[in-house]
């Protein structure tokens, strides 16, 4: 898909692409001159553009159009997601971003059985964020969702206040999704365990704090499962999808 994400704001009717987004311009899509691509901005604009030259190091555009992005879900979700086993969190991470995720941020929860240390863990996220950006590439985001540094759980709960609803879903049950979101909120704070679920104590948490524990139904789903469906049905319910 030629559709790319800028560093910066766009004020002229020409801009110059540089590093590896020219080079995956040029190499991997073998576009030519006068072929057409998408530019979006930190300010969530998107402009249309016309390649006007095409090197290995740089490619220069003029910009035909520009308007506001209108690709991004209204209501801002931010994924607390406690560490699976394996590389299921690449999985996570590149299937919210194209559900329309806005902030993805891992954490160690009690039952976590992966526990990588702090030079392993930085890593990861690197990934997982390049991971986010491809993802956000190919789905045509508005934005490149943030995947945050690793967390405890108690610290993702403190930051989980920021958001005006806060679901955790809790194999062992809760409410409906549809009954918590009776009015729409402008941001949602949505808490995933790992494959051994989470602790009581971890739900008594988040419901000390305002939040709600929430049910998927009868099955238990699969640690790589439980965010996309949860992720889908809050966007179900607040009329983006």
């Amino acid at each position: 898909m030629a559709w790319f994400f800028t560093d910066e704001n766009i004020t002229s009717d020409t801009y110059v692409i540089s590093g590896e987004n020219a080079r995956h311009i040029s190499k991997s899509l073998r576009m030519k001159k006068g072929e057409e691509l998408t530019l979006v901005t930190p300010d969530n604009t998107q402009c249309e553009c016309v390649l006007t030259e095409i090197t290995a190091e740089y490619s220069a555009v003029k910009i035909t159009e520009k308007k506001q992005c209108e690709n991004e879900p209204d209501v801002f979700v931010t994924l607390y997601q406690a560490l699976p086993k394996g590389d299921k969190m690449d999985y996570i991470v590149q299937k919210c971003v194209e559900l329309g995720i806005s902030r993805i941020v891992p954490m160690l929860s009690a039952r976590c059985v992966s526990r990588p240390d702090a030079k392993s863990i930085k890593k990861k996220c690197e990934r997982w964020q390049k991971i986010a950006l491809q993802a956000a590439m190919q789905s045509r985001r508005g934005i490149i969702p943030q995947v945050s540094e690793c967390v405890s759980f108690e610290k993702a709960a403190q930051m989980s206040l920021e958001s005006e609803k806060q679901i955790i879903f809790y194999e062992l049950g809760g409410e409906k999704v549809n009954k918590i979101l009776d009015k729409k909120p402008k941001s949602i704070a949505m808490f995933i365990g790992s494959e051994g679920g989470f602790e009581q104590s971890e739900v008594d948490k988040i419901i000390a704090n305002g939040g709600s524990p929430a049910t998927l139904g009868k099955r238990i789903l699969r640690a790589e499962t439980a965010p996309l469906a949860a992720l889908s049905i809050i966007m179900f319910q607040t009329d983006n999808f």
